[in-house]
């Protein structure tokens, strides 16, 4: 049904060693709905989310629980908690896209803007190489990147921290995933670029119909979106 939730997760829980550090969390994220995921640092945030879709990779962790993402109108969902590593392969950057808190260490500062963008849709879409630069240009183009097509060619240091950022989104929207994780996405921002990016993702969630789980520090950030 269209009210079924993108990403399910059930009695969630984490243990390092013989400390649980998540204990039973359970949550829902509907289509075209956003979640809040709000604790101080160190609270289990983005550890909560990287369980839930089968990122997390700690030394020693051991992950129990679901964590189902919904299957497409012709497929069965997929089972995240315990997936192998050619599951998740295929659902991470394809139907789950990821933006984290600093550009800086997720962009790869020796391929272009353009390519770090064609990469996931000619993996996940099979697309052309020109193909996927027609998509690249959208999507700078939808991320309101000033100078799309010039853009294409930068590196991510010739970008500032807000653009950068920009160009994250585009990245994990390329292949118009059901489920964006924003991982503290504007923390290191300015209160005037936090605010644009916070309506940009707004936006986007709108136009794609993507489910986003938002996690923050801030309340006031996540009484924004």
């Amino acid at each position: 049904a269209v009210t079924d939730p993108v990403l399910s997760a059930r009695d969630l829980r984490v243990r390092i060693g013989r400390r649980d550090i998540i204990r039973g969390v359970s949550f829902d994220v509907a289509p075209e709905a956003t979640l809040g995921i709000v604790g101080e640092s160190g609270s289990g945030k983005t550890m909560t989310a990287l369980a839930a879709t089968g990122l997390l990779d700690a030394p020693g962790a051991v992950v129990n629980g679901t964590s189902t993402l919904a299957g497409a109108a012709d497929s069965t969902p997929t089972q995240l908690v315990g997936a192998s590593a050619r599951v998740l392969r295929g659902v991470h950057g394809g139907r789950i896209g990821f933006v984290f808190q600093d550009p800086g260490t997720s962009l790869n500062p020796l391929l272009t803007i353009e390519r770090q963008i064609t990469e996931s849709l000619e993996a996940h879409r099979n697309m052309t190489r020109r193909q996927a630069k027609g998509r690249a240009l959208e999507l700078i183009e939808a991320v309101r990147l000033p100078e799309p097509q010039t853009r294409l060619g930068s590196y991510p240091h010739q970008l500032s921290g807000g653009q950068r950022q920009r160009v994250m989104v585009a990245i994990a929207l390329a292949c118009d995933p059901e489920l964006l994780i924003a991982d503290e996405p504007t923390t290191s921002l300015d209160v005037t670029t936090q605010s644009q990016i916070i309506d940009l993702v707004r936006d986007l969630q709108r136009d794609f119909g993507t489910a986003v789980v938002w996690i923050s520090h801030d309340l006031g950030v996540i009484g924004q979106v």
